[in-house]
């Protein structure tokens, strides 16, 4: 599950890692608020072309989040950095970490918490947002291309596209592939994963 401030932040920060984790038999939910109809609309072509479920909430607070991590019961969540350079990623982290400790004791899930990228993979003081855990999505770049480009009432051709493509070909230099996304674990009631992979 993918909680993020915006309509099209899912596909911009984790589209190839879902439609990959869809792509190999799992499922995927992308969470975000609700709008106005044009990026509802958006939000849910999207979802369909990565294969996700889609939640529109009216709004992001720890209340909702929980409501919502405690009726899915996903085994991983991934949002964004309590760092990121936009306010509005930045609260949506700390209600996603607002909420996780009550829903983790009471229903064991989810087992693992992700931040993802960031506007050119800065953190709000000028900073490289340090995200090692790597995922190849070589195989899903056209997907994920395909739903960020579903949110036509976007910057996506001029702007988000062209920064969508340098990030995918910087993390995927790192591993030796032509496109990656990278986010890093948080620990979850102190426990971080084990595996380098989500």
């Amino acid at each position: 599950m993918t909680v993020m401030a915006h309509p099209d932040d899912a596909e911009l920060w984790a589209g190839g890692t879902i439609a990959r984790h869809v792509q190999n038999g799992g499922t995927a939910t992308i969470t975000v608020t609700k709008t106005d109809p044009i990026r509802a609309a958006e939000a849910t072509a999207g979802a369909q072309i990565l294969g996700a479920d889609l939640y529109l909430l009216d709004a992001l607070t720890p209340a909702t989040i929980s409501t919502l991590l405690t009726e899915v019961r996903p085994d991983i969540v991934i949002t964004h950095s309590t760092d990121d350079i936009h306010p509005e990623h930045r609260r949506c982290a700390e209600h996603v970490l607002a909420a996780l400790p009550e829903v983790v004791i009471t229903t064991g899930h989810p087992n693992r918490v992700y931040h993802c990228d960031g506007y050119n993979n800065l953190d709000q003081h000028g900073k490289p947002l340090h995200l090692p855990t790597i995922i190849d999505t070589t195989d899903q770049w056209s997907t994920k291309i395909a739903a960020l480009q579903a949110h036509t009432s976007q910057p996506i051709l001029d702007h988000f596209g062209p920064m969508a493509e340098t990030l995918s070909r910087l993390h995927g230099m790192r591993i030796g592939v032509s496109h990656a996304e990278a986010f890093r674990a948080l620990p979850v009631l102190g426990r971080v994963p084990a595996a380098e992979g989500l």
